[in-house]
């Protein structure tokens, strides 16, 4: 942990904006982006703890945390937490993932200091009452029940179960009824304290910002916590595992729609692929003339709605496809998808396909960084997985190197796996998928 303050600049752009990092004592990350023509600021502080650093007997507890901050600190109510924010038109809110908790909000320049105090306060002094906790504890249970109505949500969950078993990236990020309801109230002021350390916290701040006062205004707010902390939780490995899974989860549901979900292992965080698959997802299914729905819903009508995603983590990855369909038609789905996927294992993407996939990949990462919140969010991962933050020109550069070999290459890597399988509908708890068994 350094001693005293060190600030870098990472990148300073040709059209005027600059990509800063200040690391303060005890290890807290700041980092700014100015970005220029702008009035807003989005501002977010990212913990460095999700869902998979929960034990399994707490499963749920850093979403219900996520939860908790927001119902008081010290100073504040729930009340005046959110007014300060709306009463300027601002946006506040927060989210958990697997492997990182953020709050963040949105205001215009004017209100940076004040949106700053407010959600520090909140990530850095929430009382945590009893009180608090169990009321929020029945709106826990509201929100896994939304989400259980929602098959097209919880097949993602039942898909990450199949994938990676019961294993951290395997559970749901909400917990159970059975966990939420077991969880002790101490256990979530313990998580609190062993998790929101400075040393797991990034915060990033991309719009009409000056870096300086953002450091300034941040080391007032963290004065008596910029000591490294004896309680942090380790890094989590930055190794590749292996992960016992099932080859087809089902779910019986009386449905009218089918929704299924399919994929592979796919690539870890990091890993120097990651471009060639970004473009052979999005070539098979990351728009209307991506193959996938040119083939199951343009020329067959088998589906509403298909599209293919790829995830990575620390440790893991998963390369897959969403698909929606009539029951009776999910076996032929199936079908086809397998179908198209070791096609493209075999022969590789068409050139047609392949240039297409790359302007359409290149014009969406632009288009996200249009959006002060995009250039937040990108630069708080890059600093919160240790990777380099690169500047867009030189990320496109990279997408414009992928060639049909690469995509070739990496396609045949992940297609000659065994594929997993999860589906909610109609099915017999025994149904399998000729396709993937």
């Amino acid at each position: 942990m350094p001693n005293r303050a060190q600030t870098a600049t990472l990148i300073r752009g040709a059209d005027g904006g600059v990509v800063k990092r200040t690391t303060l004592p005890g290890g807290l990350r700041v980092i700014t982006e100015y970005v220029p023509g702008v009035r807003s600021v989005a501002l977010g502080v990212w913990v460095a703890a999700g869902s998979r650093d929960e034990p399994a007997s707490q499963m749920g507890s850093a979403h219900f945390l996520e939860h908790l901050l927001f119902k008081g600190t010290e100073s504040r109510d729930a009340m005046t937490i959110s007014a300060e924010i709306e009463s300027v038109g601002g946006d506040l809110n927060a989210f958990t993932t697997k492997e990182h908790t953020c709050y963040h909000a949105r205001v215009l320049d004017e209100h940076l200091p004040m949106a700053l105090d407010v959600v520090c306060d909140v990530v850095l002094h929430a009382t945590l009452t009893g009180d608090d906790i169990e009321a929020e504890r029945s709106v826990i249970f509201e929100e896994i029940a939304m989400y259980d109505d929602e098959p097209g949500e919880l097949v993602h969950d039942e898909f990450a179960l199949a994938m990676f078993g019961d294993s951290p990236l395997g559970r749901p990020i909400l917990g159970t009824v059975n966990t939420i309801t077991a969880l002790p109230q101490n256990a979530i002021r313990r998580f609190y304290r062993k998790a929101y350390t400075p040393d797991r916290m990034v915060i990033s701040v991309a719009g009409n910002v000056d870096h300086a006062q953002v450091v300034r205004q941040i080391r007032e707010m963290f004065a008596d916590r910029l000591e490294p902390s004896v309680d942090a939780a380790p890094a989590r490995p930055a190794r590749r595992r292996r992960w016992k899974a099932d080859t087809v989860r089902i779910v019986s549901r009386a449905t009218e729609q089918a929704h299924v979900m399919m994929g592979t292992p796919g690539l870890v965080r990091g890993d120097e692929r990651r471009y060639a698959v970004a473009v052979l997802s999005t070539a098979l299914g990351g728009g209307m003339s991506s193959r996938l729905f040119q083939e199951v819903r343009e020329k067959r009508g088998l589906a509403y709605s298909v599209f293919a995603y790829t995830q990575s983590f620390a440790d893991a990855g998963v390369f897959g496809i969403y698909t929606g369909c009539l029951p009776s038609k999910a076996d032929t789905v199936m079908d086809v998808c397998v179908s198209e996927l070791q096609s493209v294992a075999r022969d590789g993407l068409t050139p047609e396909e392949l240039e297409r996939a790359k302007g359409q990949v290149k014009g969406s990462m632009v288009l996200g960084q249009e959006d002060p919140g995009s250039r937040m969010s990108r630069n708080a991962k890059s600093e919160l997985s240790g990777e380099p933050l690169d500047d867009m020109s030189r990320v496109l550069d990279r997408v414009d190197a992928v060639t049909r070999d690469d995509v070739h290459a990496v396609a045949s890597d992940l297609f000659t796996q065994n594929f997993t399988v999860a589906a909610i509908g109609p099915f017999d708890a025994g149904h399998t998928f000729s396709a993937v068994g």
